[in-house]
């Protein structure tokens, strides 16, 4: 044996037992790359970005409640990142935030987690990593994707389309209040004009899970000539389904809406506001047998509000009631949860089984996207809008409004507590909700 050969020894018999180790165990259900990729939004408009499988978004993934899951996460990368299982009530060490204790995937390295998806309906996965000032990490790069847990499906739809509103090109702000600004709007990774277009006949009832993936930006989405019909929300069922013209959604958020397709044509389904449109974030609808350029058309003047699609307000005492004040320093960028930032902010300690009021008190000039993980609230109240019945995971809190939600400690362990605008979070808009004794 050369000299060469027998200091190459030990490493071979390493490899050899992590292959054998792997084969013992079963395929993975699902396997997720990450790597930086060079990717076309439009032509002559490519970009660098992190990536899921090579593409953006990443791949589409169907798995059945209550049924185990495996992923194996590969990171191509020279960063650690983690991947946050957004909507889904399984334990702190997989859910995917590093906070709470799960294992980040290392630098060229991987990590296989299992947990089993719960409840049924839209989530969606991200890369979790804070990013601060750095942008080419976390939300502004193209880590996102689909997740549909399948259950009892109530059906009543011909087919289904996947809308992933998300921006390229993040810089930071240079003039006026620090924030981030984005150069490129994209629907499922292409620009306007740049993906095919989506093809549907009249008569057909389609069902859009409508994905929010922006770092930052709240979206006005409209389809000139029809209305959706908004059945969930964040993946949840709506007690009253009702139409809009217009789909409100915030960084973080999911609509499920139909639209029965009536008005024959090409159309943009897109931002219905000009400037982030005209900046890509738009796809054609096309009719069966029509020819032609898309075509758009404002829609009719509309107020989004949760409420329009909630029961009645409850009549009931909740256990206990918490207030969060949200607000921002002097710096005008550091943001504070009952005046303090993370990672010095104050636990919220909750016991297990009891149900809890938050009053949620914005009193700041931005719209915060709150998010809790692992558990799914029971919005009763935006501003002077009262309701029931709409359960979330995200809540939009409009500037200088208050909104009530109600939490029930039903999943043990810690969980996050954050703004899902990446800038305000990595500026201590964060804390930790953890079970007492």
């Amino acid at each position: 044996m050369h000299r060469r050969d027998f200091l190459a020894l030990p490493a071979a018999l390493m490899s050899t037992a992590a292959t054998g180790r792997r084969r013992q165990e079963p395929p993975a259900d699902l396997t997720l790359r990450i790597a930086e990729i060079s990717w076309e939004l439009a032509p002559r408009r490519t970009i660098r970005t992190l990536s899921y499988n090579g593409a953006l978004p990443g791949p589409l993934v169907r798995a059945r409640a209550g049924r185990p899951f495996t992923v194996e996460v590969w990171n191509d990368h020279s960063q650690q990142d983690i991947v946050h299982w957004h909507g889904l009530h399984i334990p702190s060490d997989v859910d995917g935030a590093i906070e709470q204790g799960t294992p980040p995937v290392p630098p060229r390295s991987m990590r296989r987690y299992t947990f089993t998806p719960e409840p049924a309906g839209t989530r969606w996965y991200h890369s979790h990593i804070k990013a601060h000032r750095d942008l080419d990490k976390g939300t502004y790069t193209g880590q996102a994707g689909v997740m549909i847990v399948e259950g009892a499906d109530a059906g009543g739809y011909d087919r289904e389309e996947i809308i992933v509103l998300k921006e390229y090109g993040p810089f930071l702000r240079r003039n006026g209040p620090l924030d981030v600004e984005f150069r490129w709007f994209t629907i499922n990774g292409k620009m306007a004009g740049a993906a095919a277009a989506l093809r549907v006949k009249r008569g057909e009832r389609v069902l859009f899970r409508i994905v929010n993936a922006s770092a930052t930006l709240h979206h006005r989405l409209a389809l000139p000539g029809h209305e959706f019909r908004v059945i969930a929300l964040d993946g949840n069922r709506v007690p009253v389904p009702r139409a809009v013209p217009v789909i409100d959604i915030a960084p973080g958020e999911r609509v499920d809406a139909t639209v029965d397709m009536v008005s024959a044509g090409i159309w943009w389904l897109g931002e219905a506001r000009a400037a982030q449109r005209d900046a890509g974030m738009a796809i054609a609808v096309e009719y069966a047998g029509e020819t032609g350029a898309p075509r758009w058309l404002p829609p009719r003047p509309f107020t989004w509000d949760y409420g329009l699609f909630g029961s009645k307000p409850p009549d009931r005492a909740p256990s206990e009631t918490l207030t969060f004040a949200f607000k921002a320093k002097p710096d005008g960028h550091t943001w504070m949860i009952n005046g303090k930032s993370y990672p010095d902010t104050d636990p919220i300690v909750v016991q297990e089984g009891r149900r809890y009021r938050w009053i949620l008190d914005n009193q700041s000039a931005d719209d915060h996207p709150v998010h809790l993980h692992r558990h799914t609230f029971e919005v009763l109240r935006v501003g002077d809008s009262r309701m029931s019945g709409i359960w979330k995971d995200v809540l939009n809190v409009p500037a200088w409004k208050q909104a009530e939600v109600e939490v029930t400690a039903n999943h043990p362990g810690l969980s996050l507590f954050h703004c899902h605008q990446q800038f305000h979070m990595d500026m201590g808009f964060m804390t930790m909700m953890r079970y007492g004794g």
